[in-house]
């Protein structure tokens, strides 16, 4: 494993990405809410991915969040909370993505799902796919139904509703891998409802993204995700780095 720190300028802060791997297939991984760059590996993804990792098949970029002064701030001022979360999204484009020198794919568990669309779904030019596990990905959930301009940039159910079906980035999200998946069983309910709008509007701008309800035992758990993981992870493997 290998870390990296700096002082984010978009951020100002310290932010810390960790390294697994050393070739293969590059994911951006986000953590789960409120969680830092270990968060894989302290919850055992980082172990149950040991054998793709140290194969070369795949390379881990995982990074910190500031998700305890944006999504999880439900005290904070609303304007301030969605600049924040847009700073982060900067950070993310300008400052992560030139460490990785490649196209990665976007991925995360929970709120990091949130996090992987917003990026990948702004700028798909900039990744090769997208794998989001148990994400809800309407903004608005978080902040009590409010919205403005900037938040809604932060929202996929509410930019990508809104993009025309022309729209240069259709064809472009076309071709990357993009997959969505939730269980149906406890914690699910908002990534659920949230997943089938998502689902709803794919279908409307005819974007061929994948989007899998599991079963009904399948919890918000990390049980779950690292199976869920393991079974998606060699759909991005087989058809090969885009």
């Amino acid at each position: 494993m290998q870390e990296i720190c700096w002082h984010s300028k978009y951020l100002r802060r310290n932010m810390t990405v960790k390294i697994y791997g050393k070739g293969g297939v590059p994911f951006l991984i986000f953590p789960t809410q409120d969680a830092m760059s270990d968060n894989f590996e302290n919850f055992g993804m980082i172990d149950t991915l040991r054998d793709f990792i140290d194969g070369g098949r795949i390379k881990l970029y995982c990074v910190d969040t500031v998700d305890q002064e944006t999504w999880s701030n439900v005290y904070g001022d609303k304007v301030w909370r969605a600049e924040r979360q847009e700073a982060y999204y900067s950070y993310i484009i300008e400052e992560v993505l030139p460490i990785i020198g490649g196209l990665p794919v976007a991925a995360g568990c929970s709120l990091g799902g949130l996090h992987a669309a917003i990026v990948f779904l702004r700028r798909p030019e900039l990744f090769a796919g997208m794998l989001s596990l148990s994400g809800v990905y309407d903004a608005k959930f978080f902040f009590d139904g409010w919205l403005n301009p900037v938040l809604y940039d932060n929202s996929p159910t509410d930019f990508l509703a809104n993009m025309p079906p022309n729209h240069p980035y259709i064809e472009l999200y076309n071709a990357k891998k993009i997959i969505l998946c939730v269980g149906q069983g406890r914690w699910e309910d908002e990534g659920r409802r949230t997943t089938a709008i998502m689902r709803e509007i794919f279908n409307a701008k005819k974007i061929r993204a994948q989007t899998d309800f599991w079963g009904f035992d399948v919890d918000h758990d990390w049980l779950w995700w690292k199976r869920q993981m393991l079974y998606f992870l060699a759909q991005f493997l087989e058809e090969g780095h885009r």
